[in-house]
């Protein structure tokens, strides 16, 4: 008799095992059958030769070739770590069919035929290769026992010649300089280092030291763009390379790091196993517990052996049980389900397979204690908690009566330093001020929501380069703060002198959002926005003002949705700017039932010329916002 098939999984998974699994339940076994499900899925749409896996789905800006490729190498990692985590157990020969493809396509990388792979070019030339590249030489070194050292002598020169294209060309100036890194990592674990792999290497880490902040974070290039590639991509990839190659000096420092990273990321999982909506490349999904699993195998987590399964097993649970397949088993471009607001133009039908990652975790063998130890609660599900990360300016604010998580960002854009700001490049999963595990942003060319925008004219503004200010937190407080200049989507793109300083203050679930405008021209307005939540979701979005507005909150339409609802609505409030002005209110999401109006939280809020001074009505504690300098005094 056939196991039953779990609603919106078009493959078997075993039965729930909720005594060991009691929050989710799911155990290793889960993991594997999820991994050959997806595989077996995939393949169904390869080439003859088994080079290319041409997945449905509109191309990327790359083309489809270099989407066939990316197909290939984004289901290898996940096999690759299915294959190596079972010691070489091979039973669906899974490697079989990657030796295939491996040998044709690298044949005649360049050439237009049905299974050559394309070529490693530059960077703004021909890209996306090198990214796949990452994924192949990776697999190739988890399999190295079961399908590298079987290869025939002419496949391995070949593989190596096409690989070694990543080393020869130009990286985008971010995490894809650990592509090459990668690369080279396999190379020399197989003998074929030389000082052109040892050049690659060194250089990367040369600039990852430059991109480390602090806080257990790295910024994404040059600039200040913290998000999910921290986790699977910026501490993967060398925490990964140190375990494989036994490095233990480099493992010691970049375990280290990822220990600092897991110690407030765990926080950022809701209690229904959803990550933050927030930053790119969200397609990606589960590849979110990538780190998780990354810390338990290899021992540099703060995190117990059953928080971490919580939290990796809860993450990959959460989006096959919520649309995230489609009916043929893939992987759809979007999020829960399909969702073009959530892509970017790189993002292709095999791009949401880097979710391949998670199964990191399977390197973990059967005995490990990440699946042997009983799940335990997740961070966001203990208690209430606050914690501020001052290096990349977040602020995260979770409540264990919903289980929702909340991310307040003061320090993280995706403007790299060279660039100017233009409103026309507004990215609303950088430019909002909230974030959450239970909304999403709303599409472009619908009302913003969590923003401030300034009106001038009656033309809106944008916020793009984010300057933080400071954080900090302690007794169930935090605050983060951060200045911008206001960017104009229609007219002269500035106003001389015009900026916005922001400060959020949270407590439970309230969010206190005080904004400083200076520099207005006359006549200027302001508007403030919430959270944006559906008609029939259950989660509550209000907004409440305390100072220097003159209308609202009053409920706007977003026809767009977000990535949780096909139609959202936004609380918003309107305020009279020019010159220096102050606007002060109260904010919050929940899912509790019967919420009480904000209205009655605040007993009393003051303004003056050095800052803003609330009381709240149910303990009489008090705290100020101060302006000059810029933060924020909490009650002892």
């Amino acid at each position: 008799m056939s196991t039953p098939r779990t609603p919106g999984i078009p493959f078997e998974l075993p039965p729930e095992d909720r005594e060991s699994s009691p929050y989710t339940g799911y155990t290793r076994v889960h993991w594997e059958a999820v991994a050959d499900g997806l595989l077996a899925s995939a393949w169904r749409w390869s080439t003859p030769g088994c080079a290319l896996l041409h997945l449905p789905g509109r191309p990327s800006r790359s083309g489809v070739r270099s989407d066939g490729l990316e197909g290939y190498a984004r289901t290898f990692l996940a096999a690759a770590f299915r294959v190596a985590g079972a010691g070489g157990h091979d039973r669906h020969g899974w490697l079989e069919r990657y030796a295939r493809g491996l040998a044709a396509g690298t044949r005649t990388p360049g050439r237009d035929d049905s299974e050559s792979w394309p070529l490693i070019l530059d960077h703004d030339v021909q890209g996306q290769p090198m990214v796949e590249s990452a994924s192949v030489a990776l697999g190739l070194r988890l399999t190295a026992p079961w399908l590298w050292k079987n290869l025939d002598a002419d496949v391995q020169d070949r593989a190596e010649e096409w690989l070694r294209g990543a080393l020869r060309h130009t990286p985008a100036p971010n995490n894809w300089y650990l592509f090459p890194y990668t690369v080279a990592g396999f190379l020399e674990s197989v003998g074929r280092g030389d000082a052109e792999t040892a050049a690659v290497r060194q250089r990367a880490m040369g600039l990852l030291e430059e991109w480390y902040r602090g806080d257990g974070w790295y910024a994404d290039g040059d600039g200040r763009a913290f998000d999910h590639y921290n986790g699977w991509a910026l501490h993967l990839y060398p925490v990964l390379d140190a375990h494989l190659a036994g490095d233990e000096e480099s493992s010691a420092r970049y375990g280290a790091r990822l220990r600092e990273h897991l110690d407030g990321f765990s926080l950022m999982f809701g209690a229904d196993g959803a990550p933050l909506h927030f930053g790119r490349s969200l397609a990606y999904r589960f590849a979110a517990s990538a780190a998780v699993g990354l810390g338990a195998l290899t021992g540099h987590t703060p995190l117990t052996p059953g928080t971490s399964r919580r939290l990796a097993s809860g993450s990959l649970r959460h989006f096959l049980a919520r649309g995230a397949l489609t009916e043929d088993g893939l992987l759809s471009l979007g999020w829960h389900g399909p969702h073009e607001a959530t892509l970017q133009r790189y993002s292709g039908p095999a791009s949401p397979y880097w979710a391949s990652k998670a199964f990191v975790s399977l390197l973990a063998p059967a005995g490990h204690p990440l699946w042997t130890a009983p799940e335990e609660p997740a961070p966001a599900e203990r208690a209430d908690r606050v914690l501020a990360l001052p290096a990349p300016g977040l602020l995260v604010q979770a409540t264990r009566a919903d289980g929702i998580v909340r991310l307040h960002n003061h320090g993280s854009d995706h403007v790299r330093p060279h660039e100017g700001e233009f409103a026309a490049e507004d990215d609303p999963h950088y430019g909002r001020q909230a974030y959450s595990t239970r909304t999403g942003p709303t599409a472009w060319g619908n009302i913003a929501d969590n923003h401030l925008s300034v009106e001038v004219k009656g033309r809106g503004s944008v916020r793009r380069r984010v300057h933080p200010l400071g954080a900090g937190y302690g007794g169930g407080w935090g605050w983060a703060a951060s200045w911008h200049r206001p960017v104009f989507t229609a007219g002269p793109p500035m106003v001389p002198g015009l900026t916005v300083q922001s400060v959020t203050v949270v407590r439970g679930r309230y969010e206190l959002r005080v904004h400083r405008v200076i520099g207005a021209p006359d006549g200027a307005r302001v508007t403030h926005t919430g959270w944006a939540t559906g008609p029939e979701e259950p989660v509550v979005s209000a907004l409440h003002g305390l100072y220097g507005w003159d209308e609202g909150p009053e409920p706007v339409p977003a026809p767009g949705g977000t990535a949780y609802t096909r139609w959202a609505r936004v609380p918003r409030l309107t305020g009279r700017a020019g010159g220096t002005t102050v606007h002060v209110c109260l904010a919050s999401l929940t899912a509790e039932p019967d919420p009480a109006p904000l209205a009655e939280a605040v007993a009393d809020v003051s303004v003056d010329d050095d800052g803003v001074e609330v009381t709240w009505a149910h303990d009489g504690a008090r705290f100020r916002v101060g302006f000059r300098p810029l933060g924020v005094s909490l009650p002892g």
